[in-house]
């Protein structure tokens, strides 16, 4: 990894982008007439990607718990002007009892990509999947890290280069896990056979936002937990006085959009947060996957003036 001067990862990056939805009823854009239909997605996918000629990593972002993945485009747009093809896909409307199914579905989704994903882009944008990099939040975090893990019977041929948590939650607390669990409360225990880890927590997760609701990000299977968990190389950035859902978009639409803003203890405005998210991905990904760790760096020595919030804690496991 060598350092290099780059853009500043917290503030939009120098490619134009578009966003696509992909699914049963989506055309393609690379298809002659005459061929075949690709294969549509597992499920529907949000696509966020330059528009620019040019081959980008792919990131998949995995939503939270109840929240759809037009929350995030927003957040997506962002990390996609830095050069990546960012995908979400729509894991459930209403969520099972557990993950297993959305383990299944992600494995499935990343099956697809190989053949599938380059159709429904546009035509002079390929996907680079040998640098594929799996993210997710809250429990779409947790999922990640199952994916990640190989864990539960589920995993793809398909190698994942790198792997985010975008505060990531096991359950109500701990021995209240959603099954089945990640978290093994053993240090270091998990084994990604040195894939780097990026884990992003919230300071205001742990706390209720009122008598009704219990902490979104409950101590115990949060952030801090999941980092513990970790081998190294993994990072862990805890953003102050920002809330667990506060990277989402700033208007999220319909009655789960609306909840959304009173759920979970909330930081003043989501963009200083949703910033601090998507620059942190970026710096995090052209490091690992693009060998300039520059920005990544100088989040580290403190020394980046772009940064939008107050960093409460920080950790590096090399």
């Amino acid at each position: 990894m060598s350092s290099s001067s780059s853009a500043n990862s917290f503030e939009d990056g120098k490619f134009k982008t578009d966003l696509l939805t992909v699914g049963l009823s989506s055309c393609c854009w690379k298809t002659p007439s005459s061929s075949p239909t690709p294969q549509s997605p597992p499920k529907r996918l949000l696509v966020a990607t330059p528009v620019e000629e040019g081959e980008y990593p792919v990131v998949m972002l995995l939503h939270g718990y109840l929240l759809y993945n037009s929350f995030y485009s927003q957040l997506m747009l962002h990390v996609s002007s830095h050069g990546f093809i960012v995908i979400a896909p729509q894991l459930y409307s209403i969520a099972g009892p557990d993950t297993m199914d959305e383990i299944k579905s992600t494995v499935e989704i990343i099956d697809w990509l190989s053949a599938g994903l380059n159709h429904f882009l546009p035509p002079q944008v390929t996907p680079n999947l040998s640098k594929l990099a799996l993210s997710g939040h809250s429990r779409g975090g947790k999922t990640a890290f199952a994916v990640a893990l190989k864990k539960f019977g589920y995993s793809s041929d398909l190698k994942i280069s790198a792997l985010i948590g975008i505060d990531p939650v096991d359950g109500m607390g701990k021995g209240k896990q959603t099954p089945p669990p990640v978290l093994t409360y053993e240090p270091n225990s998990f084994d990604l056979d040195k894939m780097p880890v990026l884990v992003i927590g919230s300071g205001l997760g742990e706390i209720s936002p009122n008598l009704l609701f219990p902490p979104c990000a409950p101590p115990g299977v949060n952030h801090r937990d999941f980092f513990q968990e970790c081998q190294g190389p993994a990072w862990h950035f805890v953003a102050k006085d920002y809330g667990h859902l506060d990277m989402l978009d700033d208007d999220t639409e319909g009655i789960r959009g609306k909840i959304s803003h009173y759920l979970c203890k909330n930081g003043e405005e989501r963009r200083p947060m949703r910033r601090f998210v998507g620059g942190s991905i970026v710096a995090f990904l052209m490091a690992y996957l693009e060998g300039d760790d520059s920005e990544l760096v100088k989040i580290k020595d403190k020394s980046h003036e772009g940064v939008p919030v107050e960093i409460q804690e920080f950790e590096v496991k090399n």
